[in-house]
C-alpha cells in the first residue's frame, strides 16, 4: 500500500473530489479513482466522502493507493480477431460466446487470456489483474468491436471518451415484434433489478440511459434495427428493447424462450466503433461485417418471414 497526503490549495478548491484526483494522478482513470473512493481508500479530513464531494481550501486528502497487481491471468493461445493495432491500441472483433475478461467463475478461455498470449505485458493495468487492457466490454453472447488499451495513458483517454459519451457505438440487432416507427429514441433510466441482482431494469432513480434506433428492415414477426448508444449502461440495448416490448431475439435474460431458430444467445452485434485516437488525436472509425449466425438468420427471415 502506497500512502500519500495532499492539501487542497485555494486555486484547486470548489472541484469534485474525483476530478481533483484525476488531475493529481494523470496515469489513473477517473473510473479507477472513483472505485478507490467508494472502497474507502481515500479520506478527506479523516472522513470518507463520495466522489462528488466538493473539495475546499485546506482540505487534507489522504490516499492509500493499492499496489497495482500484475496480470495473473494465464495467457492462452486463443484466436483473437484483431482488425487494427498500433503502439497504443488494438481493435478486436469479438466472436459470439466469448467472455471479455475473467470473472470469479470464468477464469479461462476469455478474450483477455488471448490478449495476454498475443501482447504479454503490453497492456494497460489500471483496471487490475483481471482486466488488463479492457476499456469497455460487451456481453458474452454479443459479437463485435472493442478497443483495447496497450498503456495506461491511452486507457485513461479512451475511458474518458466513453464516460463523456463521445465514442460512437452502433449495434445491429433483430428484435421480436414489428416496430412501426422508422426511427425513435428510448430514454429510460436503468438500474439493478431489485428482484434479481444479475439483471438490470428500467427503474426510477436509475442512471440515465439513452438509445437511438432506426429500422433497417421489417419481417412478419421481427424487426432488424440499428441502435446507437448515447450512454453505455450494462445491458442497455437488451433492457431498453425489452422495456418497449420488443426484446432482442434469442436473449435468454430479457426476452422470450424461443427455440425456433436454435440460437445460442441474443442476436446483437457491435458493428461500428468510433473514437479519437489517444495519441494521434484524430477520429478513427471501424466497422465489422455481420457474423455468420446473424447473416444466416437474416436470410431465413427474408425468405420466410416477410411482413404481409
Amino acid at each position: 500500500m502506497n500512502r500519500k497526503s495532499l492539501m487542497v490549495t485555494e486555486e484547486e478548491s470548489d472541484n469534485r473530489l474525483d476530478s481533483y484526483l484525476v488531475k493529481q494522478y494523470k496515469e489513473l482513470s477517473r473510473s479507477y479513482i472513483q472505485k478507490l473512493i467508494k472502497e474507502n481508500h481515500i479520506k478527506v479530513n479523516n472522513r470518507f466522502e463520495k466522489p462528488s464531494y466538493i473539495i475546499k481550501f485546506g482540505d487534507k486528502i489522504e490516499i492509500d493507493l493499492p499496489k497495482i497487481e500484475k496480470p495473473s491471468v494465464k495467457p492462452e493461445n486463443i484466436q483473437i480477431n484483431v482488425i487494427y493495432e498500433d503502439d497504443d491500441i488494438a481493435v478486436v472483433n469479438k466472436q459470439q460466446g466469448m467472455v471479455v475478461h475473467p470473472t470469479s467463475d470464468t477464469f479461462s478461455g476469455t478474450m483477455v487470456n488471448g490478449l495476454l498470449y498475443r501482447y504479454g505485458s503490453e497492456l494497460s493495468d489500471i483496471n487490475g489483474a483481471m482486466r488488463p487492457g479492457i476499456v469497455h466490454r460487451i456481453d458474452r453472447d454479443t459479437s463485435g468491436l472493442l478497443v483495447v488499451a496497450k498503456n495506461n495513458g491511452s486507457h485513461k483517454i479512451l475511458a474518458e471518451q466513453f464516460r463523456q459519451h463521445t465514442a460512437n457505438r452502433k449495434y445491429h440487432a433483430i428484435v421480436s415484434g414489428v416496430i412501426k416507427e422508422t426511427s425513435a429514441t428510448i430514454d429510460a433510466p436503468i438500474g439493478r433489478d431489485p428482484m434479481n441482482r444479475l439483471k438490470r431494469t428500467v427503474i426510477g432513480g436509475g442512471k440515465q440511459a439513452v438509445t437511438h434506433f432506426r429500422v433497417l428492415n421489417r419481417f412478419k414477426d421481427y424487426t432488424y434495427i440499428e441502435a446507437t448508444l448515447e450512454t453505455g449502461r450494462t445491458h442497455q440495448i437488451r433492457v431498453h428493447f425489452s422495456y418497449i416490448g420488443k426484446p432482442v431475439l434469442g436473449d435468454p435474460m430479457y426476452g422470450y424462450r424461443n427455440s425456433k431458430f436454435r440460437l445460442k444467445g441474443q442476436v446483437l452485434h457491435a458493428k461500428t466503433l468510433g473514437f479519437t485516437h489517444p495519441t494521434k488525436k484524430k477520429y478513427m472509425e471501424f466497422t465489422s461485417d455481420l457474423p455468420g449466425y446473424f447473416n444466416k438468420l437474416l436470410r431465413v427471415l427474408e425468405n420466410s418471414y416477410f411482413r404481409e
